[in-house]
């Protein structure tokens, strides 16, 4: 096996259209591809998909234990923050500054943790080594 990045995270979404609003107007990934049962979002790197959840099975987006976090860098949190903050979006968890960066913790539609990183180290575009200190746990 020959991995050589991450290509997408895909979603199981309960309103595809109010995911689509959060991560396209609120928080600004283009959309790249778009049809009625899916949506690929983001331009360069890891896409973003959503598709439609299962209207039986259970649903727990909020979980750290069971659900998933989606980390985006962001150049300046505590402005991030305030804008979704204006656009009605639910702050998880305020900022919390640690050696590596800030992070803030929102929430999407369906409660799916969406984490904000600003980090310290010199090359901004860096993703950390690790999410330690930056999980809502």
């Amino acid at each position: 096996m020959n991995v050589k990045k991450v290509g997408n995270v895909i979603l199981a979404v309960k309103d595809i259209d109010k995911s689509l609003e959060f991560y396209h107007d609120k928080i600004g990934l283009p959309i790249k591809r778009q049809r009625r049962s899916w949506v690929d979002l983001g331009s360069t790197g890891a896409i973003l998909s959503l598709h439609p959840a299962s209207l039986t099975a259970e649903h727990i987006g909020s979980s750290i234990e069971n659900g998933i976090t989606i980390g985006f860098l962001v150049g300046d949190v505590k402005s991030a923050v305030e804008e979704l903050r204006s656009k009605g979006v639910k702050i998880h968890r305020e900022i919390v500054e640690r050696e590596a960066g800030k992070n803030a913790i929102v929430l999407d539609p369906d409660d799916y943790l969406v984490s904000l990183f600003e980090p310290n180290f010199g090359d901004k575009d860096q993703q950390t080594g690790g999410y330690h200190g930056f999980t809502p746990a």
